[in-house]
């Protein structure tokens, strides 16, 4: 139970800290989501190869075994800040880091039950289930505005729900790796780095305007060494202690913070169904401290390699359910 309060922990700091970024981007309306995406994840992806230098050396071999889900996991991580912060760039802050969050869970059990072929607990379906609702509340409290918005709206929550699915499919990729054997140092600085990399060419098309006044630069520098780099630091520290699907339920903090930081310094309205969306949320949250709400592994699988920095999925071990 402590390793899993300190995983459910982590990852609850790293949600507070992604839930400062759409405010942050606001701060430098004249960079677009795609300069603001690139410069945040890639940076901070690069920094995450960086620290992560000896434990990439020492797991090369068994990286190279691998290159195909890692690159499936660059992909995926390059993908998911140019669709989550456009989304927001559409939608508004609040609806946009919301479907984005709030669709990653869904996602998460989906892979964990058809590849990994796990069976979902009871506990984590409701989890995700009253998080998703939580979610869907909040949407509907700001959908009630005019019917000139209603496209971009579609459009943001369109880009929300592809920013999703990638989160879920690039947490999924790293845990997999550390179940593999690989370090959660290597783990995550393989696909962050490679998806950083990746990252690099739409930075250089689009990041002039993040060092053209001293506040985008801020901005931008505050969202690559915080959120981003600090926060996957932590996020890889959680992903050894819950499975990818618990992560994901958990980082649905994220767009309860969005939201209010949306509403307290950007402007934006939230109504009641709002509110009520926000209590649903940290109900989700008090369910995943006291209860096991992820998947339990598939009968008679093996036992991961000893000494290697991942959760173990035994039934018998239900401080890592």
């Amino acid at each position: 139970m402590r390793d899993r309060l300190l995983g459910i922990g982590a990852i609850t700091i790293t949600s507070l800290l992604w839930g400062t970024t759409g405010t942050a981007a606001t701060f430098a309306p004249e960079a677009g989501p795609l300069a603001i995406g690139a410069a945040s994840l890639g940076i901070g992806g690069l920094l995450q190869a960086v620290i992560a230098v000896l434990a990439l050396r020492a797991a090369r071999t068994s990286l190279r075994s691998h290159r195909r889900l890692i690159m499936l996991g660059a992909l995926a991580m390059a993908i998911y800040p140019l669709a989550f912060y456009s989304s927001m760039h559409h939608a508004g802050v609040a609806i946009g880091s919301v479907v984005s969050l709030a669709s990653a869970p869904l996602a998460s059990g989906i892979l964990e039950r058809i590849i990994d072929r796990r069976r979902l607990s009871a506990w984590w379906m409701i989890a995700a289930g009253l998080g998703i609702l939580g979610s869907v509340l909040l949407c509907l409290s700001k959908m009630n505005g005019p019917a000139a918005a209603t496209v971009p709206t579609a459009v943001g929550i369109a880009l929300g729900l592809i920013a999703g699915i990638t989160y879920a499919t690039y947490s999924w990729v790293v845990h997999r790796l550390m179940t593999q054997g690989i370090s959660r140092s290597a783990s995550m600085g393989a696909v962050f780095g490679c998806g950083g990399l990746l990252l690099m060419p739409v930075l250089l098309l689009t990041g002039a305007p993040l060092i053209a006044s001293t506040e985008a630069l801020l901005v931008a520098g505050y969202m690559a060494l915080l959120p981003m780099f600090l926060g996957y630091v932590l996020f890889g520290f959680g992903l050894t202690r819950v499975s990818p699907s618990t992560a994901t339920t958990v980082t649905l903090t994220e767009p309860a913070v969005a939201t209010i930081l949306a509403v307290v310094i950007v402007g934006e309205q939230l109504g009641l169904l709002g509110w009520v969306g926000l209590g649903i949320i940290a109900a989700v949250l008090l369910i995943l401290a006291l209860a096991p709400t992820n998947s339990t592994g598939p009968a008679g699988a093996a036992p991961p390699p000893h000494g290697s920095e991942q959760p173990t999925t035994s039934a018998l071990t239900p401080q890592h359910r």
